[in-house]
C-alpha cells in the first residue's frame, strides 16, 4: 500500500468525489437515505463548492480517499473520508491543509449528534463557538472555530 498524498481537486474527480461523500455520509447516518439526495448533491457540489472553494481531495493507491472544502471565508464546508480510512492520518492531513488554506482561522458546522466527529475537531484545536441549525437540513448542528 502506497502513502496518501494530497493534491487539489480536479474536474475528473467529480464521479469519485460524489460517490465518495454519498458512501461516507450514509455510513455515518444510515438512517437517511443519501441514495435520494444524490441530485441535489451533485447540483450543490457543481453550483456552490467546485467554483466558490479550494477543494483537496486525499489518494492513496490511485483511489480517491477523502476530501475537504474550505472557501475564501475560511469555512470548512465538508471533510469527507472514505470510513475505510476513518481512524487513519487522512481527516487530520486533510484538516491540516484546510488551516494552511485559510491561516486567519476556520469555521465549521458539525451535528450535534455527531460525537465521533466533534471530538476530532475538538483534538484538532477546534473550539465549540456556538449552536446553530443547519439551514438545509434543519439539524442541530454544533458551530466550531479554529485560530491560530
Amino acid at each position: 500500500m502506497s502513502a496518501l498524498h494530497l493534491r487539489r481537486y480536479r474536474p475528473e474527480d467529480e464521479a469519485a468525489s460524489i460517490d465518495l461523500w454519498h458512501r461516507t455520509w450514509q455510513q455515518a447516518y444510515p438512517q437517511i437515505d443519501f441514495a435520494a439526495r444524490l441530485d441535489w448533491w451533485r447540483e450543490r457540489w457543481r453550483k456552490e463548492l467546485v467554483p466558490k472553494a479550494s477543494i483537496v481531495v486525499a489518494e492513496q493507491d490511485g483511489a480517491l480517499t477523502g476530501f475537504v472544502t474550505i472557501d475564501g471565508d475560511g469555512y470548512l464546508d465538508q471533510l469527507v473520508v472514505d470510513p475505510a480510512h476513518w481512524g487513519s492520518d487522512a481527516a487530520r492531513l486533510l484538516v491540516d491543509e484546510a488551516k494552511r488554506l485559510s491561516p486567519a482561522g476556520v469555521t465549521l458546522l458539525v451535528n450535534k449528534d455527531n460525537s465521533r466527529a466533534i471530538r476530532f475537531y475538538e483534538r484538532n484545536g477546534f473550539a465549540h463557538a456556538g449552536d446553530e441549525v443547519n439551514p438545509t437540513s434543519g439539524r442541530p448542528v454544533l458551530k466550531m472555530i479554529w485560530q491560530p
